[in-house]
């Protein structure tokens, strides 16, 4: 970790900097500002806007290292886009949830999409970033290298960060190749089959990438997508249709489903069944059986992921059924007539919680960041 001082250059955020200063000098509050396409998971908050859409832009991509450096502000279609002219992309399938994602938005909120269970989370391909702390330094962290030693790993702490710890200036970025082949089969099962035919099959040599069930339960469909070398995908397809039963479908229209999943804009995720009804995120391990059965249900990450739509006074009932399992729930969308009193995101356990804060006070000691109640 280091501080760097000095004057404004092309690589120097300096107008950031001062705007942190300025605020911490003056006692204001700011709430870091992208392209607000994860507002709806934060919520409302408070705090002056500090926006760091002007600060923009890829600073480099070594496609033979796979690697890439992308400021803060830079919108995540942009960064897509240039990788896909190399054959790249962000295994993790970031959702944009909107227009105007943002690189920082990315790595602040955390989320990843379909391909998780198999390819990781954000925090798995940081390889460094440059951050403005509640002091107005710049910092850096890590490298842009992937066998990295130097210092601690605190570059991937901003991955789900939510801005709390301070700005982020620029990050540098593992990437992967595009997979050379794809395909994705469709199998007519109930919830509880299709939990342990991902289980079975998780176990296995199989280039199983992603995985989501749908369904009121006991009944639903499970869609299963293979990555991975020619070869390999079409054997693994052919043994999953003689084993299962399963109906290949064709890849280009399975492709613009997943993407719609990962933004969600599949109907089960974009329309709430009515405006008292929000939409509950629930995170246990994979091999946790059926949960909440009441519900109706999408289910990926081979099990560890599961949405439902439930009104603010089941929060009780789905928390406790998600630590019982050894996991936790989150208010990911709430309802259009309002949660008063329900936290978006769990409760931390004490030990955590302690970290956390800590971790918070060291970056952040006047407490100029604003964020949602994370910790």
């Amino acid at each position: 970790m280091s501080a760097t001082p000095g004057a404004p250059t092309a690589d120097h955020p300096g107008e950031l900097i001062e705007q942190v200063r300025a605020a911490v000098a003056q006692g204001r509050r700011l709430r870091i500002a992208g392209g607000g396409s994860k507002s709806s998971v934060s919520g409302p908050v408070e705090g002056e806007a500090l926006s760091v859409r002007g600060w923009s832009g890829v600073l480099s991509h070594e496609p033979s290292e796979l690697v890439i450096t992308v400021r803060a502000g830079t919108p995540l279609a942009e960064v897509e886009a240039a990788l896909a002219e190399h054959g790249q992309c962000l295994p993790f399938e970031p959702p944009h949830l909107g227009a105007g994602a943002t690189v920082g938005g990315m790595v602040a909120s955390g989320l990843a999409g379909p391909a998780r269970a198999s390819a990781g989370g954000v925090r798995d391909y940081v390889l460094g970033a440059r951050l403005i702390n509640g002091r107005g330094e710049l910092l850096s962290f890590g490298g842009q290298v992937m066998k990295n030693v130097a210092g601690y790993d605190l570059s991937r702490a901003l991955a789900g960060s939510w801005g709390l710890l301070g700005v982020i200036a620029d990050v540098s970025l593992k990437v992967l190749p595009v997979p050379p082949a794809e395909a994705t089969l469709l199998f007519p099962l109930g919830q509880r089959d299709a939990l342990e035919q991902l289980h079975r099959w998780g176990g296995e040599p199989l280039p199983l990438n992603a995985s989501r069930w749908q369904g009121e339960p006991p009944q639903g469909q499970l869609l299963v997508r293979l990555r991975g070398a020619v070869a390999a995908v079409e054997a693994a397809c052919n043994r999953l249709q003689r084993e299962a039963g399963g109906v290949r479908l064709d890849t280009a229209q399975a492709g613009a489903d997943w993407a719609a999943c990962r933004d969600h804009r599949l109907p089960f995720l974009a329309q709430a069944p009515s405006p008292a009804h929000g939409l509950w995120r629930v995170s246990v391990p994979q091999t946790t059986g059926p949960l909440l059965a009441a519900w109706p249900q999408l289910i990926e990450w081979q099990g560890a992921q599961r949405w439902l739509w439930a009104p603010p006074e089941a929060e009780r009932e789905i928390r406790d059924a998600a630590r019982a399992a050894g996991g936790h729930a989150q208010l990911f969308r709430q309802p259009a007539t309002g949660a008063a009193g329900v936290r978006r995101f769990d409760t931390p356990a004490p030990a955590l919680q302690t970290v956390m804060q800590r971790l918070r006070s060291a970056f952040d000691p006047h407490g100029v960041f604003c964020g949602p109640a994370v910790f």
